[in-house]
């Protein structure tokens, strides 16, 4: 089975989310860097009552299609109104700790929502399998999303997860913050810990 582990604490003045791993992050050294200098952690009213993503209004979403159908998508553009990848032209470090990540599913919905890692500006889309749009059994409890600029390698077998490879997907994030974000929200977060698992052979 795949290792647990803890990678950082939150910061009192930046609230926290849970970030699931696919790792190893390779390729930029401060891709790995994923432990904060501000060891200090907040109080536990405070967490309870402040836990939340903090919005990133530096980029914007356009959506083509309808929702639920094939043709659905989300692209993202900048402040010029210039189609942008969020994969990777959204910068994953922002300083202090502190990461961008990219919302695919909103906490309270069920429609499987990804990023289209084969098309042009990787749009977000609804995932499918066999010929289906997929949607998980019962609405999901958290935000789900990934963040930019982070590939798990398909090359490198990793022994601390059974020498699984990596999916070469984005890094997933689970946001355990209180308030439901939008599909393509760009949201700042500290990660408070990081897990990973196998899924079907491969690091997820």
């Amino acid at each position: 089975m795949a290792a647990a582990r803890v990678i950082a604490s939150a910061s009192g003045t930046l609230n926290a989310s849970l970030l699931l791993s696919r790792v190893p992050l390779k390729g930029n050294p401060r891709s790995l860097r994923l432990c904060f200098s501000n060891n200090r952690l907040p109080t536990l009213k405070r967490r309870l009552f402040t836990c939340s993503a903090i919005f990133n209004p530096q980029f914007q979403t356009k959506e083509e299609g309808q929702q639920e159908t094939f043709d659905y998508r989300v692209f993202f553009v900048d402040n010029s109104g210039k189609k942008i990848s969020p994969w990777h032209d959204i910068p994953l470090h922002l300083g202090d700790g502190v990461f961008n990540y990219i919302v695919e599913i909103p906490k309270e919905s069920s429609t499987k929502m990804e990023v289209a890692t084969d098309e042009v500006f990787t749009p977000i889309k609804q995932d499918t399998k066999k010929g289906k749009l997929r949607y998980y059994l019962h609405n999901i409890n958290w935000n789900f999303g990934l963040l930019p600029q982070t590939c798990e390698d398909p090359a490198f077998a990793n022994a601390e997860v059974e020498g699984a490879f990596g999916s070469n997907d984005p890094v997933d994030v689970v946001d355990i913050g209180q308030s439901q974000a939008k599909i393509g929200q760009v949201l700042k977060v500290k990660p408070l810990a990081a897990l990973a698992m196998i899924d079907e052979g491969e690091i997820d």
